[in-house]
């Protein structure tokens, strides 16, 4: 499974918390590329609820990262 920002950020507005079975669901409906709906096939656990991206994705950017903090320079 290979996950990059481009392909994450198609599932940022998915149903959170949701299933495998719902995020491939998802992913088909909104036109998510092939990558993303692959990534989806892969996981193995299909019972479990995922409660966003990061659960997919550990080391997924939040907007915390993109902070800027002008006082600083």
């Amino acid at each position: 499974m290979v996950w990059t920002l481009e392909l994450a950020s198609k599932l940022e507005d998915a149903p959170w918390p949701a299933t495998k079975d719902e995020l491939l669901d998802y992913a088909i409906r909104t036109g998510a590329p092939i990558e993303v709906i692959e990534n989806l096939n892969e996981i193995e656990d299909e019972e479990e609820t995922y409660e966003s991206i990061e659960d997919l994705w550990p080391d997924y950017p939040s907007k915390d990262d993109f902070f800027f903090n002008e006082e600083e320079y």
